[in-house]
């Protein structure tokens, strides 16, 4: 019976083209042991070449070990696993020598590709971690054996290796962009920043110090997260609750001209770093558009889904007002009170954004990441920015395929750059 190896592959880039590496782990299918790691520091390459060569390593790893072996391999990567599935084209002329080397490792049929969040992918994000820190460093990448005895492949599967940032391998350390926000054009330096998992959380960023005159003169470049908010379905002009819990709707065809336009707008900008998005369609098939024109990958984030609005999903506000009065009026006046039948209430709502609003935030210090996202999620990010109370939300106008933009500074503080920008559409 042939043997089946599992095969983690991960490749970051700080700057998009910038300092970049790929970190890729073997593991036995059955028993989950780790037989070969791979890293390698390979200059300056953009997020998506990175990838394709972690993947390649950790194939070739695999084909060293057994080359009669069944692979699956799992990668963050939407775009690279979509692309080596088939079931997206590869347009970019520099992505297609890599699938092709990557295809030719094993004979057809013998690999397989699954999408897995960045959070089960981390220890091929450590190896690529620690390649672009060696490759810092001027050192080569040596995998260190695990207690008793030797990594199986040893030097000769690891390749040549060396140096990411402790931010985390698809660049969310240290460094500048090249416009910190949207309407503006700052060429500060950046500074070092933590992981997600240890960064000091901004949930207190409304009693933060307040910044002005007596603010430190150079507070480092902020992360910057451009908000976007999907384009048009078939729901959406007729202005019917739709969240997380109805028929989870594609875009219309005036939604993906919307997209394009986006897309378009924010390619001649030249200012996005990293695309995220909501796991619904509107949202990733928004995200996808923009991706594409910016040779980036999409990555999901649950906690950016709109709200689960219950049985008003597919309802407009005057269906809402007439079967359920007393509900909706409840809602109106609390943000602790739910949609009827099981929704979330805006304050559950607000505490789901606010933790990936901290991850977010950490993950792209000193960076521009666009979020492709939801009226509610956006709302709330610019009240809590703002310190404003809970009301302010249905004070805010959010149209669909516009753009707002946040900066967070290093000191907790944060600043709106922009709201409800829609003249890419005109």
């Amino acid at each position: 019976m042939a043997r089946r190896f599992l095969v983690e592959a991960d490749g970051g880039s700080r700057g998009n083209p910038g300092p970049a590496g790929y970190g890729a782990v073997v593991r036995d299918a059955e028993t989950g042991e780790t037989l070969a790691e791979a890293a390698e520091y390979i200059g300056t390459a953009t997020n998506n070449v990175a990838e394709y060569k972690g993947l390649i390593a950790g194939l070739r790893a695999a084909h060293a070990l057994d080359p009669e072996a069944g692979v699956q391999v799992r990668m963050d990567s939407k775009l690279v696993v979509e692309q080596m599935s088939g079931r997206w084209k590869i347009k970019h002329p520099g992505m297609r020598p890599l699938a092709a080397e990557a295809k030719a490792v094993f004979p057809p049929g013998r690999v397989s590709y699954e999408w897995i969040p960045r959070e089960r992918n981390k220890h091929a994000d450590r190896l690529a971690n620690e390649a672009m820190d060696a490759g810092k460093r001027g050192e080569r990448w040596r995998p260190e054996p695990p207690p008793g005895g030797s990594l199986a492949g040893g030097e000769d599967l690891a390749g040549a290796a060396v140096g990411a940032t402790a931010a985390g391998a698809e660049g969310g350390g240290a460094q500048p962009s090249a416009d910190d926000a949207l309407e503006t054009s700052t060429a500060t330096a950046a500074t070092a920043t933590a992981t997600p998992e240890t960064a000091t959380p901004t949930a207190a960023l409304p009693t933060a110090a307040p910044r002005g005159w007596a603010a430190p003169a150079d507070l480092g470049a902020p992360a910057t997260l451009v908000l976007l908010r999907h384009g048009e379905t078939a729901l959406t002009p007729e202005k019917r609750f739709s969240g997380s819990g109805g028929s989870d709707p594609r875009l219309s065809p005036v939604g993906r001209r919307q997209a394009e336009l986006v897309a378009a707008a924010l390619a001649a900008r030249g200012t996005i770093q990293a695309v995220v998005s909501s796991p619904l369609t509107r949202c990733v098939e928004t995200a996808e558009a923009v991706a594409a024109r910016l040779d980036l990958d999409v990555r999901i984030e649950e906690g950016l889904r709109e709200t689960d609005f219950g049985a008003w999903e597919g309802l407009t506000f005057g269906e809402v007002r007439e079967r359920y009065p007393d509900d909706l009026q409840a809602w109106l006046t609390s943000s602790k009170t739910a949609p009827t039948g099981g929704g979330e209430s805006f304050a559950t709502v607000a505490r789901r954004v606010a933790l990936a609003r901290d991850q977010l935030v950490a993950r792209y210090a000193g960076r521009t990441a666009l979020l492709v996202t939801h009226v509610t999620p956006i709302k709330t990010l610019v009240r809590l920015a703002l310190g404003a109370p809970p009301e302010a939300l249905f004070r805010m106008e959010i149209s669909a395929a516009s753009l707002s933009a946040l900066a967070y500074y290093a000191d907790g503080n944060a600043s709106l750059r922009l709201l409800n920008d829609t003249t890419h559409l005109r």
